[in-house]
């Protein structure tokens, strides 16, 4: 009986936890916190202070794009994921009114203030529009492309604001993000692969199958690794941007799991950990070691 009622607790605790996790991915909160940690990763290995308003209005937009691209996306989530399509139906309304209001708070704050570059605040308009309604899903890699460089201005934006945004060390994230994201994206193609065959989207999965999909992203992983190694190596950059070779490792781990069969949990909190990883690497060094 002992065993038994242990069990059961193990198993309501797991339920609670996996709850809570997906409260945090079908919310867009873990996205979000995963934008924020691209914004931290450029503020600590480029040198400048963490500040709460650069760090708020990244959270802001990402919240208010992805979660519109929920509703857009629905009807195509039913098929694919139907405990998110669920979830956007019963509580999706307030997630997106919180996001509205966070993404106008974070624009009014900015024309308050009197910050240079405001008005590049309302580009997360028009990437919603383009990538929900745009029709850029269908045309093969654009999609995957487009992901990576919108998540690559992230660190453009913070040397924007923090007036160094000609420093290498940002145009190099603001690169290394672009790549990593688009990598990611063709991860994430594979959950889909069924519902986007359906509808007749050509994505890398569709188009090359599951095993050459990860080998391609695993190729492409380790030719940006290589890439890093070789910046420094030359004296492009210096030692401590080797620390972003973690993410590296923490990507070639997940792509051998990528199938149509896991769970949105893999891709929306390990896929999507990525650069929180990365950013609780970079902080645990610049307080322990740098």
């Amino acid at each position: 009986m002992t065993n038994t009622n242990t069990s059961r607790r193990n198993e309501r605790r797991v339920s609670s936890v996996t709850g809570w996790l997906r409260l945090l991915v079908h919310a867009n909160l873990f996205i979000s916190l995963a934008t924020v940690s691209v914004a931290v990763t450029t503020m600590v290995l480029v040198g400048l202070s963490l500040e709460f308003f650069p760090l708020f209005v990244v959270f802001a937009a990402t919240m208010f794009v992805y979660t519109v691209n929920r509703f857009t996306d629905l009807e195509e989530d039913e098929r694919n994921v139907p405990r998110r399509a669920a979830f956007t139906r019963r509580y999706g309304r307030f997630w997106l009114a919180l996001g509205i209001v966070l993404y106008l708070g974070a624009i009014a704050t900015a024309v308050g203030l009197d910050l240079p570059g405001a008005l590049y605040l309302l580009l997360p308009v028009p990437v919603a529009l383009l990538y929900s309604l745009g029709g850029l899903k269908r045309i093969f890699l654009v999609k995957n492309c487009f992901v990576g460089l919108a998540w690559g201005v992230i660190p453009l934006g913070v040397g924007y604001y923090y007036g160094q945004l000609a420093d290498l060390s940002v145009l190099f994230l603001a690169g290394y993000v672009t790549v990593m994201i688009t990598i990611a994206a063709v991860i994430f193609d594979v959950k889909d692969v069924a519902g986007d065959r359906a509808e007749g989207i050509a994505t890398v999965p569709n188009r090359l199958g599951l095993r050459s999909t990860r080998r391609l992203s695993q190729a492409a992983n380790v030719v940006v690794a290589t890439g890093v190694i070789g910046l420094v190596w030359t004296d492009v950059l210096t030692g401590e941007f080797l620390v972003v070779l973690a993410m590296n490792g923490y990507v070639a781990g997940y792509i051998p799991f990528a199938t149509p069969d896991r769970g949105p949990l893999f891709y929306g909190f390990v896929v999507d950990g990525e650069h929180v990883f990365l950013a609780g690497v970079v902080l645990a060094l610049e307080w322990l070691v740098w």
